[in-house]
């Protein structure tokens, strides 16, 4: 079934893929990464936008990274199209930087929301309940971006693209027509608990093969048993969003039966040594059943942080062990990934 995919190999529709983008840039290809945020709606949290301009960029810091961007720069006319990123669980806008750059040097704007309750400053609400509220944040994001009047009279609303990664990747897949349920992830977890035990429980607790894995297993089961019952389908449409990349997203909770045949294109992203979302249960079910999905990029040595870049400093412990790349990840084909998520949007969205 998957040798039908178009893969992460070069062929004719990639090429011209690749063209495209290059054509549709134009002059944004040679665009500065501006940086702002725009007023959020209805109470949510910030969000932030990189966008074209010919400012200059300097160094700015933000949390423990040091980027190049011109901060508060007047945009400019690009490809009139914006694609919004969907962070993962304790997420925030400066870990999708690079991947940003390359969507805004082909034209985009690019728009990243912060999800309540799951970020950065804030992760006491991470899973499902997290998962129910963050697609209808994408659509505020969009909402509050059309709202602006820097953006507003440079962008087009009726194609919009979404990407998200690990938690944001579930966003993905609902945004593209994906329907799951907390039922679904406490079946998921009572049946595959030991092997997929990050996915269920996080960074709370860690299996070392010692005395008090049986405990740590019974409580995990029963919080997840006590919490996680609602077999009501979690659905959610925008008739604006129009291509969706998911990057090794939360999957196992999904009615694979609902991602048979996407509303709209889906691509997707995996990283075969990603211990925290095991791509077994993940992704590769996603990829088994979706005849009509792109396999943009596979990473065969990269883990579940792969896709983080730049890649925070200073993960130590169980995060660390999860996020951090694996002995062997070259991140020097990162920037090739990014290029093949810009030509998907490019192709899809104008």
């Amino acid at each position: 079934m998957r040798e039908m995919r178009k893969t992460w190999r070069p062929t004719a529709l990639l090429r011209c893929a690749v063209s495209s983008l290059l054509a549709l840039a134009g002059v944004a290809a040679q665009a500065a990464l501006g940086m702002s945020q725009v007023r959020p709606i209805a109470g949510d949290g910030p969000v932030s936008v990189y966008y074209p301009t010919a400012a200059d960029e300097r160094a700015l810091t933000r949390g423990h990274l040091s980027l190049m961007a011109a901060d508060e720069a007047v945009p400019q006319r690009g490809n009139g199209r914006l694609v919004v990123i969907s962070h993962g669980s304790g997420g925030a806008p400066w870990v999708h930087a690079d991947l940003a750059r390359t969507l805004v040097q082909a034209g985009f704007v690019v728009a990243l929301p912060e999800h309540r309750g799951d970020n950065y400053k804030d992760d006491s609400n991470p899973g499902p309940d997290s998962w129910k509220q963050r697609p209808a944040e994408v659509s505020r994001a969009i909402d509050a971006v059309a709202a602006d009047a820097r953006f507003a009279p440079l962008l087009q609303f009726d194609r919009v693209g979404v990407y998200g990664m690990s938690a944001g990747g579930h966003t993905a897949l609902t945004m593209a027509g994906g329907r799951w349920s907390s039922q679904g992830f406490k079946q998921h977890c009572d049946d595959n608990l030991e092997q997929d035990f990050y996915a269920c429980v996080g960074l709370a607790l860690r299996l070392s093969g010692g005395p008090f894995d049986g405990i740590k297993k019974w409580a995990a089961h029963t919080v997840i048993d006590l919490r996680f019952t609602d077999a009501t389908q979690q659905q959610y449409s925008d008739p604006r969003v129009a291509a969706v990349v998911a990057a090794v997203p939360f999957a196992a909770d999904y009615d694979m039966a609902s991602l048979v045949a996407p509303r709209v294109p889906l691509g997707l992203v995996t990283a075969q040594q990603d211990r925290w979302l095991v791509p077994r249960f993940h992704s590769d079910r996603v990829l088994a059943v979706c005849r009509a999905c792109e396999h943009i990029a596979d990473l065969p040595s990269g883990g579940h942080g792969a896709m983080l870049s730049p890649l925070p400093p200073g993960f130590t412990g169980l995060a660390g062990e999860l996020l951090n790349d694996p002995p062997g990840f070259d991140r020097g084909v990162l920037p090739e990934v990014d290029r093949r998520i810009a030509a998907f949007f490019v192709r899809y969205l104008q």
